[in-house]
């Protein structure tokens, strides 16, 4: 908190002692990266959402509903059937320290939350409300309860393909559930699929992870400190990101499991404050969610704009089917593997069902959403003039002006809320990038100090960059793990319930107890 602190006030004083001339040359350089960045991520990011012909519907979107879909029905509702366990679990009831792995059952769930639970819940639901309307909220949700069993499904193969080293220290996910799996079936290929995913997942770090990060958090400090260049905003980012990544994925837990509970309570806390306070509008609000779910409630593109803006902004919110998140959880200390994946489908539930839900509320309760009829997309208005809007980099402006008309000073509440979420999301992704990297490059320390520089690097590019491009690269980078990971899943998870059963059978016998601490 005070070092968060230490950043803006450090922002702050840069920015003033800035010249205009320096300011201007700046700008024109943040411009020709901003350029130079589209052009070149363009084609990528057109392959990734390219509509069903003759729709306007991405495909990569329904390849993650119907995976999630089919991972719930394939393993009978498991998100709900074994969430109480998973709750023991998350709690230690059934730890022991002396299993390999390097943290925890919370600290892995820490760590792969603050991958999660950040800019997707406030920049990202105002994106989805603003232009998919109050019903893009139901789609959201839905798409949230079926990812926990994409999330089970994804974590559970990481633990049970991870490797593991003489000195304690664990690789895992998609990329060694690929090569290791494929090859205990027989089936060919996974290796390539490894090689594919590691690429991607690189590139998602440096994309969703980072850049996105870096470009958002800039665009909310500059809305209390005045505008300066976003350089300076990438260079301090990057100087603090470093200091915690070089320590590795102890030192990246150690932070998570501090910073993810008081961020989340912190911004969870303001959210209950205005629906406490206009508690007569909850059951409204619910009303224009549903009502906007299946009418699209005037929006651009109706129905289907509210379901694919909500299922959009799910998937790069908690990212259930992406792989990301095995990455984390198979550094948990544990010889059960299927008991991670109980851990990981929590996740979903926290980031999409409670949290991004409460941030729709709020900019629904707010009652300044209306439609603009140049756009065909929702602005948020007060005395009749647009104040925000989710065009451009202001995705967290819309939330920031939804919570400032409950709570005036939530924008300074806001602004550090930002800063923690991006700077966590950021350490989380670069232990995900790293992982893919030394996959690719070979487990040492000198290719993981270049990864690291490398990853703050892009720190700096982010927060120059605008943010169109940003969020079109950091979704399309993302999705496309999910490609290649959701493809790999269909053929092992036969293997995860083959797991399930057989720790079904022997948590029901008895034979499983909780451990005594």
């Amino acid at each position: 908190m005070k070092m968060k602190t230490r950043i803006l006030a450090a922002s702050t004083a840069l920015a003033a002692s800035v010249s205009p001339a320096l300011a201007q040359e700046a700008s024109s350089l943040d411009a020709r990266v901003n350029e130079a960045f589209a052009n070149f991520t363009g084609p990528f990011v057109s392959l990734i959402f390219a509509p069903f012909p003759g729709t306007s519907f991405p495909w990569i979107v329904m390849w993650l509903v119907i995976a999630a879909t089919i991972f719930t029905l394939y393993f009978g509702f498991v998100q709900f059937r074994f969430f109480g366990h998973a709750i023991g679990l998350v709690k230690g009831d059934y730890s022991d320290p002396n299993d390999a792995g390097e943290v925890s059952h919370f600290q892995a769930l820490a760590t792969a939350l603050s991958g999660t639970v950040g800019l997707g819940n406030i920049a990202g639901v105002a994106v989805a409300v603003g232009i998919g309307g109050p019903g893009a909220t139901f789609w959201m949700i839905l798409a949230g309860l079926l990812g926990m069993a994409s999330k089970f499904t994804e974590c559970t193969l990481g633990v049970k393909y991870r490797n593991e080293y003489p000195d304690g220290t664990v690789s895992g996910g998609p990329m060694y559930y690929m090569s290791k799996g494929f090859d205990e079936l027989g089936l060919p290929g996974g290796k390539i699929l490894a090689v594919l995913f590691s690429v991607f997942c690189i590139l998602g770090a440096l994309g969703g992870g980072n850049m996105f990060q870096a470009n958002q958090a800039h665009a909310q400090i500059t809305q209390l400190t005045g505008d300066y260049p976003g350089w300076i905003t990438g260079i301090l980012f990057a100087a603090v990101v470093f200091a915690v990544i070089v320590g590795g994925i102890k030192s990246i837990a150690k932070v998570t499991e501090k910073v993810v509970p008081f961020m989340g309570i912190m911004y969870v806390g303001a959210a209950l404050i205005i629906l406490i306070v206009n508690f007569d509008m909850i059951g409204w609000a619910f009303g224009q969610i549903f009502a906007g779910a299946f009418t699209g409630l005037g929006v651009a593109g109706g129905f289907v704009g509210a379901l694919i803006q909500g299922f959009k902004r799910a998937a790069f919110s908690n990212e259930a089917g992406v792989g990301s998140a095995a990455i984390a959880h198979s550094a948990v200390r544990t010889k059960e593997p299927i008991t991670e994946g109980f851990v990981s489908l929590l996740e979903p539930l926290i980031d999409t069902v409670v949290i991004c839900t409460m941030t729709a509320l709020v900019i629904i309760i707010s009652q300044q959403l209306i439609i603009d009829e140049a756009t065909g997309n929702y602005v948020l208005n007060e005395a009749g003039s647009a104040i925000a809007t989710v065009d451009g980099n202001s995705g967290v402006a819309l939330t920031s002006a939804a919570f400032a008309s409950g709570i005036s000073w939530f924008p300074f509440i806001l602004a550090i809320a930002v800063v923690l979420f991006a700077f966590s999301t950021m350490i989380s992704w670069s232990y995900y990038g790293l992982k893919a990297w030394t996959y690719l490059f070979g487990e040492g320390k000198t290719a993981e100090l270049t990864f690291k520089v490398i990853f703050c690097v892009f720190v700096v590019i982010g927060a120059a960059a605008n943010l169109g491009p940003v969020i079109d690269f950091s979704d399309a980078a993302i999705f496309a793990m999910a490609v290649v990971n959701i493809f790999a899943l269909y053929f092992l998870m036969k293997i995860v319930r083959k797991e399930l059963h057989s720790y079904a059978a022997r948590l029901k016998s008895g034979e499983i107890k909780k451990f005594s601490h």
